[in-house]
């Protein structure tokens, strides 16, 4: 609604005011066109003595065509191996965002079979030259918000599964197939606007940004979570920051276009950074509160609070969970300990 509207207002209140406008093709084909009938050279940057092309390329794409230059596969092969890591990334960390507990998905997780998936659209989509299919994780989280109920702290109480509005979703993308003509008028600068506002009602159901704002709020205001509750405040500020400079450092890659090509290696080179880096300067129970699963971090709590209490024992006179719980309180215990002295250190 709000693109038809400020389309409207572009087009009529601001009609002579030059905008930048949706590049859209005038019909649904190939944009490749041809300088000869074997589709070797493209028009017309590669025959400018031609006038016109002698055509559109096939939808299906000639994978032996490669103009005479044997050694394309050669050389494509390393771009290929990061652009997979990307889509398996992108793909990865969205399923992931979306089947989060915190979101009270109840239907189960389908991650093989959604690679498999995946994996033949990408080769259905590269055999007719269309764009390859990857996860858009802005859109799903903004799904999931809008299908959820919170509660007033934000928390998800239940959830609205359904496989409608996908599926309208992408009847409504496959109609604009016949509506390119109009396309045509959207302002590049609506949508700018469109896409901004996504990623800002995405953000405050990520922890991360719920961390920086920590930076600017008094410590009496921050929202009761695990990791404020047990975790000093300059220990949060510190993993913050330190999640600050890999993405710093994975956007400032990106931005770069001679070394944007490795931003799938930079992206991937996260996980063991926080496999074997990570862990050289938090503990253990630091990194579950941050960044572990809520029925760990649950667990955790509670046995905190249970050593705390001096409740040992889920029974009495049961010995074996006795002994379990002392060495369970005595591990929280060291922890802690550990911890303060190197935080004072």
């Amino acid at each position: 609604i709000s693109v038809i509207v400020f389309t409207c207002i572009a087009q009529f209140a601001f009609s002579d005011v030059p905008l930048q406008q949706l590049n859209v093709p005038p019909s649904f084909e190939p944009t490749y066109t041809c300088c000869t009938s074997e589709c070797i050279t493209e028009w017309p940057a590669q025959c400018p003595d031609q006038e016109e092309p002698y055509g559109k390329r096939p939808w299906l794409v000639d994978l032996f065509n490669l103009g005479g230059k044997g050694y394309i596969p050669i050389l494509a092969a390393g771009p290929a191996c990061l652009a997979f890591i990307l889509v398996w990334l992108d793909n990865g960390i969205t399923w992931h965002i979306v089947n989060h507990p915190s979101n009270k998905l109840t239907h189960g997780e389908a991650y093989n079979y959604d690679t498999c998936l995946s994996a033949c659209q990408v080769i259905i989509n590269g055999l007719i030259g269309c764009p390859w299919l990857v996860a858009s994780t802005v859109p799903c989280v903004l799904h999931v918000t809008a299908m959820s109920n919170k509660d007033k702290n934000g928390n998800t109480v239940s959830i609205q599964e359904t496989r409608l509005t996908g599926l309208f979703v992408h009847i409504l993308i496959f109609c604009t197939i016949f509506v390119l003509s109009l396309l045509k008028i959207l302002p590049m600068a609506v949508l700018y606007g469109v896409f901004l506002f996504m990623g800002l009602v995405a953000l405050p159901g990520q922890q991360f940004w719920q961390r920086i704002l920590l930076f600017f709020m008094q410590p009496s205001k921050y929202t009761v979570t695990p990791y404020t509750k047990y975790m000093e405040k300059k220990r949060i500020h510190l993993y913050t920051f330190v999640e600050l400079i890999f993405f710093g450092i994975v956007l400032t890659v990106r931005e770069i276009k001679t070394i944007a090509i490795a931003f799938p290696l930079m992206t991937l080179m996260c996980i063991p950074a926080r496999v074997y880096l990570l862990p050289r300067i938090f503990t253990q129970w630091e990194l579950l509160l941050v960044d572990g699963d809520p029925d760990d971090i649950a667990k955790w709590c509670e046995r905190k609070e249970a050593a705390q209490r001096g409740e040992y024992a889920a029974e009495a006179g049961d010995a074996e969970m006795g002994e379990f719980a002392r060495e369970e309180k005595a591990m929280i215990i060291d922890d802690d300990e550990s911890s303060m002295g190197e935080h004072s250190a």
